[in-house]
Order: structure tokens, then sequence, then C-alpha cells
């Protein structure tokens, strides 16, 4: 089976409403700013719920490519290859 050539972007339940209920969207980007940009195109909302007003991804949100933390790797230039996932994880706190 072959890999799409998009990126995969894997949306937590808590957002999903802001994209019509989708748990995956694929866009085409050369980076994570990139898939950001596409995503406040596309899906407003989610993007503001990933994002803040300055464009910075939010405190509380972790974003992944593939295992890696985009913290690990160039943040939001993180370069993108075909095939690869984003993972968006809201933190969970408890108490």
């Amino acid at each position: 089976m072959a890999r799409s050539k998009n990126i995969t972007i894997h949306v937590p339940r808590d957002l999903r409403a802001y994209c019509e209920g989708a748990s995956e969207l694929e866009l085409s980007a050369s980076s994570v700013r990139g898939v950001l940009d596409e995503l406040e195109s596309r899906h407003p909302s989610l993007y503001f719920g990933i994002c803040d007003e300055t464009g910075a991804v939010r405190r509380h949100v972790n974003v992944f490519v593939n295992t890696d933390h985009v913290r690990d790797r160039d943040g939001l230039d993180t370069a993108l290859v075909p095939g690869d996932e984003i993972i968006i994880l809201p933190a969970v706190s408890g108490g």
C-alpha cells in the first residue's frame, strides 16, 4: 500500500468539532508552519484551538512530527516530507 503524498494531521477528540468532526486531515506542506497556515485558511477555529493570536502554539498544546516533539527539532520550521504525520496533543492535567 503506497503512502499518501500529503501530510496527515491527527486531530484530538476535543478539537474535532472545529473541523467537522474529522479525526484526520490531509494537507500538503513543507513545514509545520505550512501546516498551521493551511489549517488557519481551511479550519480557522481549529487553528485557534492550536495557536494563539501571535501564531505560536498554545502552551497547553503539544505538536509532534511522527514521534518527535517539534520543540526538539526546528520548532514551527521543522521540515516535512510526504507521508509525515502531525499529532496534536492537548496537555492533560489532573488534580
